[in-house]
């Protein structure tokens, strides 16, 4: 038995101290005082909030294929650091899990590797190649949706018969939506700053049309839609007014959109696809998640080599890491200025993402539920420095920025998964 005591816990705004008693790795008690037995460990959290462990459904590990990059041990490892206790990595690997043989190659990394609960998302189609459907109800019972994320499905009844299918077996379609015509060999955000730096921009029709391509066929079909990293206003507002005419339609968006503009860029380590977009567009996605048209917060967690990083703005790749910053990030961004409330970061980034992809076991504190937990010292102040992070991937723009508020210990399943030095 585990008990945790003295701890901060927020539920509708108002801050509680609970103990927690944690047996088979499950919560099992929760009161203002639990006496202590010779049979229990004690954790003293006075001081600390405990959070229900964070849930990431986007992001990139690597493995198979791309181990230099990151592998399941250390990407899960990053997770634990920055308080996530689920992650779902993204198919875009070698192999693609796209057969039950492909994805079970991953999986024997996941048994042997992972630090915290790790759930596939398959591809949409093989090998990533929007052409040919996989066969989801093979895979259905391993993975928790399907997507070709990486490449948005260029086809319209490639993503037709794919949402058909994926209504049958009740699993979302998660998108990457991009139209490839649109993106003009852009590298950053089509606005004003891309103009005046000479640099080749992706505007967000290239991502707001394709949604709205989807919506309806989402509409057609009844299968649940999943967006992925939403940048655009156009993009929130086509989401918004799908959800009010009931169109089974949910979105995540990142850390990074949620805090930095286009005007932020100024290498390769402010180069992510979706881009940064303009200050509207950010404003817009923080009306998203506050009126509650965006569901939950992902990183999409994008490790990249120092040397693919360094070919410059044009060339190196997309993607930025997040495990490990999200929550500072966030909680000093939107938490302290009083944009949103402690309880609605603590829904984007655990309670939603459990509900939206039916984990229902874990994503909040009350009896029965899984001891996935996260201890965070919202008192802590520290620099981002990416020669401390536990990814392979080094690749921040955030890299200096003082932050607030640092998980200090991560468990899942009542187990101590991460520990801050002391």
């Amino acid at each position: 038995m585990l008990l945790i005591q003295n701890a901060i816990i927020v539920t509708h705004d108002e801050e509680q101290q609970q103990d927690i008693l944690i047996e088979n790795g499950q919560i099992s008690a929760l009161a203002t005082h639990i006496p202590v037995t010779e049979a229990m460990e004690v954790i003293d959290a006075a001081g600390k909030l405990v959070a229900p462990g964070f849930i990431d459904v986007h992001v990139h590990l690597r493995e198979p294929g791309y181990a230099y990059k990151e592998t399941v041990k250390t990407g899960t490892m990053a997770a634990a650091k920055g308080g996530f206790t689920t992650v779902a990595p993204m198919p875009n690997v070698d192999p693609v899990p796209d057969s039950r043989e492909h994805l079970a190659v991953l999986e024997a990394l996941i048994a042997r590797d992972a630090a915290v609960k790790v759930e596939p998302i398959a591809s949409i189609t093989l090998d990533e190649q929007g052409e040919t459907l996989v066969e989801m109800s093979e895979l259905a019972p391993k993975v928790i949706g399907f997507s070709d994320d990486g490449v948005g499905i260029q086809e319209a009844n490639t993503m037709y018969q794919a949402m058909l299918a994926a209504k049958k077996i009740g699993k979302p379609i998660i998108a990457h939506t991009e139209d490839d015509s649109l993106k003009n060999r852009g590298y950053v955000h089509e606005g004003v700053y891309a103009q005046q730096q000479g640099w080749r921009g992706i505007p967000s029709v290239c991502e707001s049309s394709q949604i709205a391509r989807d919506i309806t066929l989402a509409e057609a079909t009844g299968c649940h839609y999943h967006v992925c990293h939403i940048s655009a206003k156009e993009s929130v507002q086509l989401i918004r007014e799908a959800q009010a005419k009931g169109i089974s339609v949910t979105a995540e968006v990142t850390p990074h959109h949620l805090v930095l503009i286009d005007e932020d860029v100024k290498d390769s380590q402010g180069k992510m696809n979706p881009p940064l977009r303009a200050q509207a567009d950010r404003e817009a996605l923080i009306a998203g998640i506050i009126d509650g048209t965006i569901a939950m917060i992902a990183t999409d967690h994008a490790p990249h080599s120092e040397e693919e990083k360094a070919r410059g703005l044009e060339l190196a790749p997309f993607g930025i890491v997040g495990l490990e910053t999200a929550f500072p990030l966030l909680y000093t961004k939107l938490v302290q200025p009083g944009i949103i409330s402690l309880t609605k970061l603590i829904q984007l980034l655990s309670m939603n993402p459990a509900d939206v992809f039916q984990l229902y076991d874990r994503g909040c504190i009350a009896v029965g539920k899984q001891a996935d937990l996260t201890i965070i010292d919202l008192n802590k102040t520290a620099p981002v420095d990416p020669q401390t992070f536990v990814s392979l991937g080094k690749n921040t723009p955030f890299t200096g920025m003082e932050l607030q508020g640092w998980p200090v210990m991560t468990l899942v399943d009542g187990k101590i998964v991460y520990k801050e030095k002391e």
